[in-house]
C-alpha cells in the first residue's frame, strides 16, 4: 500500500510542482496518473523512491515513512520502468534483467533462473533472446526486458513513467494487453504515470486526474468519464468521454436480445414456422449442447423448404447455388432438408465480459447489425446497436446512484 499524506513538493524558486497531495494506492491495484505535461504526475511518482524528496507532508509505504528508510535500500525494494527503458548497452539481456537480485547479493544460479523465468513470463525467449543486447531488439522487445527487469526481485511495488510512450500504437496496445495479463497474475500495487487519457483508462484500476499540482479527481475510470468532477476534468476527458466510456464498460448477460434459435437438426419447415411466429427475419443456430454454429436467414429457410417440398421444382438443389464463402457446414446439393445445411457461418461474435468498445468494432468489422455473445462456447444472446447504446446509458445511471446495472431502467426510443 501507498498513502499520500497532505505532501507538498516547492522548489526554492517558488514552483509548486504538487500540492498538499492525499490519496491512497492500495495492495495489489493500479493507478494511473494522468494530466499534461507539468502537472506533477512524474513528480508524484518520483517521491515515492525518493528521487525527489518532498518539501512537507508524509509518504507511508506498507504503513512505513519513507522518510526513516534508507534511499538505496528503499528502491531495490521498489520496481522501476521509465520511458527509455535504461538498460546497460553493455550488459546481455539476462543480465539486465538480473541487475537488483544480483545488487541483493543473491546466488548468481537462483538470479539467472529467475531472470529467464521473467523473460519467458513477458513473453521472450531466453534461450533466443537472453544472450542478445538492447541494440538487437526491438523497441517493444527493449520495453519488455524493462518490465521484466522490474519485477526480478519481485518487488510489492511498481512505478512505471510513461513505460510504453516510445513504441509505435500497435506495439503499445500489444504491450498494455501483456502487462495486464502480467497484473492480473502477479497483483503488484502499481503507480503508473502516462498523458494519455485512453492508455490511463484501459489500465487503471482508479485514476487521478491532475490540474495544476492538485489532483482534480481520483475516482474509477467509469466514473471519471460518466461523471466529471469538475469542469477541468470534463474539459481534459473530452466531449468524446462517451466514446472512452466504451472501453470501459463490459458487455453483461442483462444486455443481451434473445432471439430466435433453431437446432442443427431441425427440419426446416419447423425453423420457418418459428421464424413466421416470431416475425423474425433470421435465427441463430445452436448444436444439442448450446454451442453456436451459425445463423440461419428467413429467406433461405423458406426457400430451402419449399424446395424439399417440391423436389421436382425449379427450387431443387437451390442450397447448392446459395452457397458462399461466408457459409459454414454446407451439405451436399439437394439434402438441404435440415437446418444444417442452410447454415451461415457466424463471423460477428465475441466472449462476455468484453467491452462495448469491443462490440462496437465487431459489428463495424463485419458490417453486422448484430453480434453472438458467448460465455465460453455456450451462446447467451445477441447485441444490437439499440442494446449497446442501452447499456452504455444504463452503466453511466448505474454508477452515478451506485446500482447494478441491471437495476436501471432507461427510456428507449421505438424503432418506428
Amino acid at each position: 500500500m501507498i498513502r499520500f499524506e497532505q505532501v507538498t513538493k516547492r522548489y526554492p524558486d517558488g514552483t509548486t510542482a504538487v500540492n498538499d497531495l492525499s490519496f491512497e494506492v492500495a495492495e495489489g491495484e493500479l493507478v494511473t496518473l494522468v494530466g499534461p505535461s507539468g502537472c506533477g504526475k512524474t513528480t508524484t511518482m518520483k517521491m515515492v523512491n525518493r528521487l525527489i524528496e518532498p518539501t512537507s507532508g508524509r509518504i507511508l509505504l506498507d504503513g512505513e515513512d519513507i522518510a526513516a528508510a534508507d534511499p538505496v535500500r528503499l528502491r531495490r525494494r521498489i520496481g522501476y520502468v521509465i520511458q527509455q527503458v535504461g538498460l546497460f548497452p553493455h550488459r546481455t539481456v539476462l543480465d539486465n534483467t538480473a541487475t537488483v537480485p544480483r545488487l541483493l547479493g543473491r546466488p548468481r544460479k537462483a538470479v539467472r533462473e529467475r531472470a529467464a523465468e521473467l523473460l519467458d513470463l513477458v513473453g521472450l525467449d531466453p534461450a533466443v533472446y537472453g544472450d542478445r543486447y538492447p541494440d538487437q531488439l526491438s523497441g517493444g522487445q527493449r520495453q519488455r526486458v524493462g518490465v521484466a527487469r522490474a519485477l526480478a526481485a519481485d518487488p510489492p511495488v511498481l512505478l512505471m513513467d510513461e513505460p510504453f510512450g516510445a513504441v509505435d500504437p500497435v506495439v503499445r496496445e500489444r504491450l498494455q494487453n501483456e502487462f495486464l495479463k502480467l497484473q492480473a497474475t502477479l497483483r503488484k500495487t502499481v503507480l503508473f504515470v502516462t498523458h494519455d487519457l485512453e492508455e490511463a483508462v484501459r489500465l487503471g484500476d482508479r485514476i487521478a486526474v491532475y490540474g495544476q499540482g492538485t489532483i482534480e479527481q481520483f475516482d474509477a475510470p467509469a466514473a471519471v468519464l460518466g461523471a466529471p468532477a469538475t469542469e477541468y476534468v470534463a474539459g481534459f476527458v473530452g466531449a468524446d468521454r462517451g466514446l472512452k466510456r466504451l472501453s470501459v464498460t463490459p458487455v453483461e448477460a442483462g444486455d443481451l436480445e434473445r432471439p430466435p434459435v433453431v437446432r442443427l437438426d431441425d427440419p426446416l419447415g419447423t425453423a420457418v414456422r418459428r421464424l413466421t411466429a416470431e416475425g423474425a427475419r433470421w435465427a441463430v443456430v445452436l448444436d444439442d449442447a448450446g454451442r453456436l454454429h451459425g445463423w440461419l436467414p428467413a429467406d433461405a429457410a423458406r426457400a430451402g423448404a419449399a424446395a424439399g417440398a417440391n423436389p421436382s421444382g425449379p427450387g431443387t438443389g437451390s442450397a447448392a447455388g446459395q452457397g458462399s464463402a461466408a457459409r459454414g457446414s454446407a451439405g451436399a446439393a439437394g439434402a438441404g432438408n435440415t437446418v444444417r445445411h442452410h447454415t451461415h457461418r457466424m463471423e460477428a461474435w465475441l466472449p462476455v465480459g468484453s467491452s462495448l468498445k469491443q462490440a462496437f468494432a465487431t459489428m463495424l468489422q463485419h458490417d453486422a447489425g448484430w453480434i453472438a455473445v458467448l460465455d465460453g462456447d455456450h451462446f447467451l444472446g445477441v447485441l444490437t446497436p439499440a442494446r449497446l447504446h442501452e447499456a452504455l446509458r444504463r452503466s453511466i445511471g448505474a454508477d452515478a446512484n451506485a446500482l447494478a446495472r441491471t437495476e436501471v431502467t432507461v427510456e428507449t426510443v421505438p424503432d418506428r
